[in-house]
């Protein structure tokens, strides 16, 4: 083998274990999860009712009703909700979500919560589809399937309520896609979607996913239905979570996407599987479908989900209701008030009641707005309590001077800019707190947990101070506020020179509540992560603090992530995105916006020195494994298709057909002085979003280089293990060849008929991928037969063997350079050039695999779980695969050459260049729509088949004779 080669394959197969073990740590270092398991008393009641007069699917999946045991009754009489599992999914993974439903609307077994029974809010009835763990992630029409069913179920409910009943519908996974699907629908009037990858399939070998995904695009930008989609982070292993961002839709379309890490109560990454039952996501999605029983329009439904599934990076629709409706205080009514001097914070443990007026600052020869920050513990402002009630309340207000002089008469509510919710990570444990195996219930944090933030901004103008009214203090409430000027620390280094070394940002807290940092030269990308280290003044005590530094990366505006500065464990700082991202958002953003809040004075944040950046490579890489593993099949595909592109060539001009090792040395030459250079200068085109690698910056053209290198080394390792399996089949393949040989002989089927059966089959039993396994089957055992050093005699009894049972029609033509082993015009021995050739095709037909695996995959499951009975809709299709039949029988055969060159070919255009567009579609699409590969490949080798093989297979002549 060349040297180029080996050094080819042993750093693809380094960069392979490379990019594999960064995957697989990356869920639990750059965003770890902290999740309470969940527990319940699980029944369920099934839907024979449901039957085959409702739908044709009704032998292959069911519906089923969860009750709780001890909880709920066995009657439906509730509000109906509808769970659609996902990818392998379960009926039963809507155990979750429904229990904590019964138990939070039934304060002890048949006692209705007041909460619920004073606005005469009716209980949940939870159906769940089952889809028997189908593979829909892979096979569009088993997802096209599953959407049938569950538009039928969806009829079947609701023909068990009064008319006008309406339905919500929980999805997860690839279970969010079917429930989009059936939009619109009058019946359906909120929609969760958790873990689901709404903008690009998570498998993409199917068109029918295709135009699915067209069809829920369309819902999402102009369907009315509220639709609210969690996202689990870098945490959920399967589905990039930019796949997860809902798109916005038109004017007046309720869209929310929110993720866990954001999520207020949760702040912590989830992982697909765990999005059902981790319990501080599954009691908020119990807590907001109950909620949307006292709702009768789109708008008052996605103000319920943004009450309870909330992420703080906006006002709620309540807040603002809530301070617009806030009554006035009078001064003169109340009890005295205290007031704080201008130089100092507001840090108070109040017991009661107490009013708090703090100065508005003037700054010289300053105009911007002053920013106030109010932190609270263990209470409440206005509309943002936790979930656990405690005493103190705590209201903001302006409070003007009267023109007589400093007197203050009134307050008025003062509008926020920001309300919402903070983790409080305790100082010294890691964040979020992982479950411990010995503790289920352990992990995360309790809903009482978390710190109230509100901020508003000030004008002096407005007046000199603010009013902090603090009501029903409690012994461990705490209240914390101060002014900080609307300045950023800004540093422009760029990520170009973090390649070469760290940087180092200076910070000086002067007991701020609150500290921006701004980074504005850095490259914010899903293909990039940073790290970020934390450098204090020791010794450092923060035991103490109300609120110890927290540091908040808002990557996206949907996506917030949250970092104790001071921790003892080993847990690095990864600051990461999902957007922009490839295949996504095509749009260069540049810039790291963090903020660090503390309770200034009583925390520790003034020993705070600096925080280096650097490149995480470990975390970079293991975000590129997942997003280009789609395009590096699809790469290597394009790449064994020019080995043989460049076999055929050779052919053509009249020399010997190269074996596979001396065409990949052809190609490294392309590959060096063309292919490489050609693929960096494609990456600074503007490609369409959908096209070539799908980047938005210019910083990562150099992975186009990268991935052509590592899909040429798979080829080439790919080829290694071809040649193994060949070697090792020899004698089992020989022995077989003989038999069926014998079998043969006997049977005498011809040519036509034997291709009808098959073709018959395809299209009334099997799809046509299992055919093409065949195919390659069949092309494995032909290449460890036809060996260039087997002896004659074995060649002869090789050559001789039909996969169709026939007699040797090249034989009957009576042309002596046909005959087995005999040398060509040209001193050829054409039986090598038919193993060389063979080879070349095996090779390529190996890459084509992968693209039809998956339905493979989805027709065994099916059989399995469902029966050989049910009917396999779609993929029958026998013209697919027809070329690859007669090419694949015809080569396992012939005594004379595989593929002849027709003479028009010289004048007009060789069929053999249908290769090269292979991989021209492979490099365009192969990362977003690999299944056009496939028929790329099919049409070439189509035109091969018709034009260099023709007549020649049933026996007449070459075209041109």
């Amino acid at each position: 083998m060349p040297l180029l080669s080996v050094l080819l394959a042993c750093f693809t197969s380094l960069a392979v274990l490379l990019l594999f073990f960064a995957n697989k740590e990356l869920a639990a270092t750059l965003s770890p999860q902290g999740c309470r398991m969940s527990f319940m008393s699980p029944s369920y009641v099934l839907q024979d009712s449901f039957n085959a007069s409702w739908s044709h699917l009704a032998s292959r999946y069911s519906l089923w009703l969860y009750r709780e045991v001890g909880w709920d009754t066995q009657s439906a009489n509730g509000l109906p909700v509808l769970f659609i599992p996902g990818n392998a999914g379960s009926s039963h993974q809507v155990r979750s979500i429904a229990s904590s439903a019964s138990r939070q609307y039934y304060s002890s077994p048949g006692q209705v919560s007041y909460s619920f029974s004073s606005r005469a809010i009716r209980p949940l009835d939870f159906y769940a589809v089952e889809f028997n763990e189908d593979l829909s992630a892979f096979h569009g029409t088993t997802l096209q399937s599953q959407i049938d069913y569950t538009s039928k179920a969806i009829d079947y409910i609701l023909s068990h309520y009064p008319p006008r009943t309406p339905l919500v519908i929980l999805g997860h996974s690839m279970g969010g896609i079917v429930g989009t699907a059936l939009l619109p629908s009058e019946h359906i009037s909120a929609i969760i979607t958790m873990s689901t990858p709404h903008t690009l399939p998570p498998a993409r070998f199917d068109s029918k996913i295709d135009e699915i995904y067209a069809k829920v695009r369309h819902n999402l930008e102009n369907d009315s239905t509220p639709i609210l989609s969690l996202c689990g982070g870098a945490t959920d292993g399967m589905v990039p979570s930019e796949s997860c961002i809902l798109p916005s839709g038109n004017s007046g379309i309720h869209r929310e996407t929110v993720f866990s890490s954001a999520l207020e109560g949760a702040w912590t990454g989830v992982g697909h599987r765990e999005m059902v039952w981790c319990h501080q996501v599954r009691w908020r999605v119990a807590r907001a479908v109950l909620e949307l029983d006292s709702t009768f329009s789109p708008s008052s439904r996605m103000e319920v989900l943004d009450t309870w599934l909330r992420d703080g990076h906006k006002l709620s629709t309540v807040a603002e209701k809530h301070q617009e409706n806030g009554m006035d205080l009078e001064l003169s009514d109340r009890a005295p008030h205290e007031i704080i001097s201008s130089q100092l914070q507001l840090v108070r443990k109040p017991i009661g009641s107490h009013l708090y007026l703090l100065p508005i600052p003037l700054v010289a020869n300053r105009t911007s707005p002053t920013r106030l920050s109010v932190l609270v513990g263990k209470g409440s402002i206005t509309s943002v309590p936790t979930h656990i009630q405690h005493g103190l309340k705590v209201s903001i207000y302006i409070c003007p001077e009267t023109e007589e002089g400093n007197n203050i008469s009134h307050c008025s509510p003062l509008m926020p800019t920001t309300l919402k919710l903070l983790p409080k990570p305790i100082p010294g444990e890691p964040f979020p707190r992982p479950r411990l195996n010995s503790h289920p219930s352990s992990g995360g944090v309790d809903e009482s947990e978390g710190i109230a933030l509100y901020e508003a901004e000030v004008e002096p103008s407005f007046g000199r101070w603010v009013g902090v009214k603090a009501d029903n203090g409690e012994d461990e409430s705490w209240v914390v506020a101060g002014f900080n000027h609307k300045e950023e620390i800004t540093n422009v280094f760029s990520t170009t020179s973090l390649l070469f070394h760290n940087a180092f940002v200076d910070i000086k807290a002067d007991d701020a509540l609150r500290l921006d940092i701004h980074l504005p030269q850095l490259l914010s990308n899903a293909l990039i992560v940073y790290r970020l280290t934390p450098h204090f003044q020791m010794p450092l005590h923060c035991a103490e603090s109300h609120l110890a530094p927290l540091l908040i990366h808002t990557s996206h505006p949907v996506e917030t992530h949250y970092f104790p500065l001071i921790s003892t464990d080993d847990r690095r700082i990864l600051l990461h995105t999902h957007y922009p991202a490839p295949y996504h958002d095509k749009q260069e953003q540049r810039g790291l916006h963090l903020i660090i809040y503390s309770s200034g004075v009583s925390s520790c944040i003034n020993k705070l020195e600096g925080l280096e950046f650097s490149i995480d490579w470990s975390a970079t890489l293991g975000r590129w494994a997942p997003r280009f593993l789609t395009t590096l099949i699809g790469w290597a595909a394009g790449t064994s298709s020019i080995t043989l592109f460049l076999a055929l060539g050779v052919c053509d001009r009249g020399a010997p057909v190269p074996s596979v090792h001396q065409s990949i040395r052809h190609y490294e030459k392309v590959l060096l002085r063309f292919l490489l250079p050609m693929s960096l200068l494609a990456s600074f085109l503007p490609w369409p979003t959908g096209l070539y690698l799908g980047l938005g910056s210019f910083a990562f053209s150099p992975l186009a280089p990268l991935i052509l290198l590592l899909a040429s080394g798979l080829v080439i390792l790919s080829w290694g293990v071809l040649r193994i399996c060949l070697f090792l089949l020899r004698p089992v393949a020989v022995f077989f060849v003989a038999s069926r040989r014998q079998e043969g002989s006997a049977v005498g089927r011809t040519t036509i008929i034997s291709l009808f059966v098959i073709c018959t089959t395809i299209f009334m039993v099997v799809p046509w991928q299992v055919a093409f396994l065949g195919c390659w089957m069949q092309q494995l055992l032909t290449c460890a037969t036809l060996t260039p050093h087997t002896s004659h005699s074995a060649r002869a009894t090789v050559e001789s063997y039909d996969l169709l049972n026939r007699s040797n029609p090249d034989e009957g033509n009576g042309n002596p350079q046909f005959r087995a082993g005999g040398p060509n015009a040209n001193g050829r021995s054409i039986s090598q050039d038919n193993h060389h050739l063979n080879c070349h095709i095996l090779l390529f037909m190996t890459w084509l695999l992968p693209l039809v695996a998956s339905v493979l995959a989805v027709w065994v499951r099916t059989l399995i779980t469902a029966g050989l009975t049910t009917p396999f809709d779609g993929d029958h299709f026998f013209l697919n695969v027809l070329p690859f039949l007669i090419m694949v029988d015809y080569s396992s055969w012939t005594s004379g050459p595989i593929f002849t060159k027709q003479s028009f070919e010289d004048r007009i255009l060789s069929t053999r260049w249908a290769l090269p567009l292979v991989a021209v579609v492979s490099f365009l699409v192969g990362g977003t729509q690999p299944h056009r590969i496939f028929d790329a490949g099919k049409i070439a080798i189509g035109l091969l088949v018709v034009v260099r093989i023709g007549r020649r297979y049933w026996g007449g002549h070459p075209w041109g004779s």
